[in-house]
C-alpha cells in the first residue's frame, strides 16, 4: 500500500476514537476455560459508548448468589449482575465518565452455554456486553427497552462473529 494511503487511513481512524476505558478484570472463580483479560477488554470496549471505569469480576455461584441476595433481595444465582455508579467524574475533554461493576457467574454461564448449544466464549461475550449495556442505562424491563437492548447486543456480538443470541437456532 502506498505510504500516502496508509497515512490517510490512520488519520481517518483517529476521527472515530473509542471512549476512554479504565478496566479492571478480576477472576474469583475456579472454573476452567475462563476468558482472557484481553478478550474481556475487547468485549467491554465494543459495547462502550461513553468513557468509563469498569470492573468485570468473574465469580463462582456462592458470591453471585450472595450479591444477588444482598443488593437485589433475590435468592437465585444470576448469570450476570451490573452495579451502575452513574457519572463518577469527567475525562480530560470534559465528558462524563461512567462507573460500574459487571459480575459474571462462571458456573451459570457454563451451564447456559451448554443448554443453549453455544460456545462458552460466545456466551461470556454476550454476558459481558449485556452487563456493560446495563451499566450505560440500557434495560429490558419493558418490551420496547428489551428490543433496543437486544438489537444493540446483536450488533456488537456480530463484530465478533457471534450469532444473535435472541434468535432461535
Amino acid at each position: 500500500m502506498p505510504r500516502a494511503a496508509r497515512k490517510r487511513k490512520r488519520v481517518a481512524r483517529s476521527e472515530f476514537s473509542l471512549p476512554r476505558l479504565n478496566l479492571s478484570v478480576q477472576f474469583a472463580s475456579a472454573a476452567d476455560s475462563l476468558p482472557s483479560r484481553a478478550q474481556v477488554r475487547r468485549w467491554v470496549a465494543a459495547a462502550l459508548e461513553h468513557p468509563a471505569e469498569v470492573t468485570v469480576r468473574i465469580v463462582d455461584g456462592d458470591e453471585a448468589q450472595a450479591l444477588n441476595q444482598d443488593y437485589r433481595d433475590k435468592t437465585y444465582v444470576p448469570n450476570v449482575l451490573t452495579f451502575e455508579y452513574g457519572e463518577i467524574g469527567q475525562d480530560e475533554s470534559g465528558q462524563a465518565v461512567l462507573g460500574g461493576d459487571v459480575v459474571i457467574c462462571a458456573p451459570v454461564v457454563e451451564r447456559e452455554a451448554r443448554e443453549q448449544g453455544k460456545s462458552l466464549q460466545a456466551h461470556y461475550a454476550h454476558m459481558t456486553v449485556h452487563g456493560v449495556l446495563h451499566l450505560q442505562g440500557y434495560d429490558h424491563i419493558d418490551p420496547a427497552g428489551a428490543e433496543i437492548m437486544e438489537s444493540r447486543e446483536a450488533v456488537i456480538l456480530k463484530r465478533f462473529h457471534i450469532p444473535n443470541p435472541y434468535l432461535s437456532t
